[in-house]
Formats: structure tokens, C-alpha cells, sequence
């Protein structure tokens, strides 16, 4: 019997990995993609582009390959911050809306790689760019599929790390941003309350729960892919981060001090914004941007449950999970002086 035949978005990218590994073993994967080449000999890969109604394959071949399709899976998404509101608005919303045409020719059911961070919508301030204009263009997205009347699911993973087996990730993101300045030593303050939940999943455990989704044939509703109420702490991680870092020979010389990042932001920069260089201070707007959207004062709703996968986001499970991912990183970005143990 021949494997369903499934299109994937987004391959190339840090989910887009671990769904092709998730995958590859039950689907014939057809992957779509615009530079990034895919380079895995699982993935029929093909060049196109979402901008474009047809997915830059011309009509005949995009009406070819929605005969061959069964399920569209459609994870591809601009997250530059720092790009325009519009750039975002039409990577994510308009090529949303271009898959979708492409799901209803092709009868195929549509999942939809959303965040969980439209939890949390921008204030006005803060809609024009960088983070907010992100959750925005996504919420939009949402508001698209949900109203396209084909059988579709939305699922909002929420800060996603690497692989929690080896820590092993595509590129490193925005997490591993701030967990490189705090092991390097190079923020001596971290704009976070060391109280709050930091809601992180490991990337194969995202894989597996749309894996879930779509082997059982849900194609409704909205799914989150989220720790939830076992978050471990902000204050939690940096702990770890520091212990990992010390077994590891790179026990930075003056570990960083946790404060609210509301604080730092309103307070402490402006007074200290003649004393710090100006490239230390981008530094730390871009931790503060980052944490003031990551962080909350109570936990996020989670579906794992749901999907009998509560053991694979235990407490336990998510500080070994990320234990890898601090490993990794340092094992990537730093010379070998400890080891792991």
C-alpha cells in the first residue's frame, strides 16, 4: 500500500526538520520551498514560492501536484522582527491564503503551524513591528483559515527548542540568543522575572503532537502544543543554564541577575543609557522584546494532554529537554574545556 502523500512548507526551518524526521517514515513528503534548498533525500523537494497564487509553479502544475496531494501541512512563516509589518503581513497571511486555495483543489485537509503567543495580542504600542507585528500577522492567518470552511486545524506551538534527545536544532533562535549572553557572561542583568513560567516545547515533541493530529484525522479546532502549567520558571532555566555551563568548563565570571524586564526597561536603561555602550543597550532591547512577549504571570492552555502526550512535557521531561539544548549549544558555540557528565 503506497504512503498518503503529504505537502510540507517550511522544511527547511527548525520545525520543518523535525517534521520531515517525524514524518518521512509513514508520508511521501513533497517539499515546498522559496532559497532555503531542503537537501534531504526523503523530501521531493520543489521551488516556489507563496507569494504567488499558484505557488510560483505555474497553473498545470500546481492543478498536477493538488491530484497527487492528500494533506497539507503548512508550516512556513517570515519571523524577521525586524522586517516591515507589511512584509510579515504578506508572508504570513496572503501565503496562508494561497495554501488554502491550493488545499480546497486539492480536498486535502489543512493544518496550520500558528504561536502560541496569540495568547497574548500586542498593545498598541507595540503593533507596528518587531515581536507584536509578528503575533499580529499571525492571529490574522488564524482568522483566515478558520473562516476558509475547509476542514482545517490550527496548532500553537510555543517557544520551540531542539531536539530533546541531543538538543540538536536547525539554527538557533531567539532562546538561544539569551542563553548564549548569559554562559558568555555578556548580560549582567537578564530582563526577566525569575518567577515566571518560560513556556518552551522541544521541536520533535511539537512534531509528534501535529503528527498525532493528522494521523487521527482531526481536522478541526485549535491545538496547543505547549508546556502549560508544567513550565518550568525563568528563574528555573537560568539555574540550569548556569549548572551546565559550569560542568562544561564555561562558568561565566559573574553570573547574571534576574530582573523584571518592565523594570529594566522603564527604569534602569534610561538611567544608564550615557554610561553603556550603544551596542550593549540594542542588546539588551533585544532581550527585552524577546522576554517581555515570552514571559507571563500564569501558564499558557495545553492540548498534550489531550493527545496522550502528557509525560513527554512533565516538568522533568521539559529541564532535560532544555538541559540538551544548553548543551548543545555550548558544545556548538564554545571550545571544549569541560566535560559533560
Amino acid at each position: 500500500m503506497s504512503k498518503p502523500t503529504l505537502l510540507l512548507t517550511g522544511a527547511a526551518g527548525v520545525l520543518g526538520r523535525a517534521f520531515v524526521e517525524e514524518l518521512a517514515a509513514d508520508y511521501h513528503l513533497i517539499g515546498l520551498r522559496h532559497r532555503a534548498a531542503i537537501d534531504d533525500p526523503r523530501v521531493e523537494e520543489l521551488t516556489g514560492t507563496l507569494a504567488d497564487p499558484h505557488l510560483g509553479l505555474g497553473p498545470e502544475t500546481s492543478r498536477e501536484l493538488a491530484r497527487r496531494v492528500d494533506v497539507v501541512l503548512h508550516s512556513a512563516a517570515r519571523t524577521a522582527w525586524r522586517g516591515s509589518r507589511e512584509k510579515l503581513f504578506a508572508a504570513n497571511v496572503t501565503g496562508t491564503e494561497h495554501m488554502l486555495a491550493f488545499a480546497g483543489t486539492a480536498a486535502a485537509p489543512f493544518y496550520y503551524v500558528s504561536t502560541a503567543f496569540v495568547a497574548r495580542p500586542p498593545d498598541e504600542e507595540h503593533r507596528g513591528a518587531g515581536p507584536g507585528a509578528y503575533v499580529d500577522s499571525k492571529i490574522a492567518a488564524e482568522r483566515v483559515v478558520r473562516e476558509s470552511g475547509l476542514p482545517a486545524a490550527i496548532v500553537r506551538p510555543s517557544v520551540v527548542g531542539g531536539d530533546s534527545r541531543t538538543g540538536r536544532i536547525a539554527s538557533f533562535q531567539g532562546m538561544h540568543k539569551v542563553l548564549g549572553g548569559i554562559v558568555q557572561g555578556t548580560i549582567p542583568v537578564v530582563p526577566a522575572d525569575p518567577g515566571s513560567p518560560f513556556d518552551t516545547v522541544p521541536q520533535d515533541v511539537v512534531a509528534r503532537g501535529v503528527k498525532r493530529l493528522i494521523a487521527g484525522g482531526v481536522t478541526s479546532g485549535e491545538y496547543w502544543l505547549t508546556a502549560g502549567r508544567n513550565s518550568p520558571t525563568l528563574g528555573e532555566y537560568v539555574e540550569l543554564i548556569l549548572q551546565v555551563a559550569e560542568r562544561m568548563g564555561h562558568a561565566p565570571q559573574h553570573p547574571p541577575r534576574l530582573m523584571p524586564a518592565e523594570v529594566l526597561d522603564r527604569l534602569l536603561l534610561p538611567l544608564m543609557e550615557d554610561a553603556i555602550p550603544a551596542s550593549l543597550r540594542q542588546q539588551f532591547s533585544g532581550f527585552i522584546e524577546l522576554l517581555l512577549l515570552f514571559q507571563s504571570s500564569s501558564a499558557m492552555e495545553s492540548s498534550f494532554d489531550a493527545l496522550g502526550m502528557s509525560d513527554y512535557v512533565s516538568h522533568r521531561a521539559l529541564m532535560a529537554g532544555f538541559e540538551k539544548s544548553v548543551q548543545y549549544w555550548i558544545a556548538t558555540k564554545m571550545p571544549a574545556r569541560g566535560v559533560v557528565t
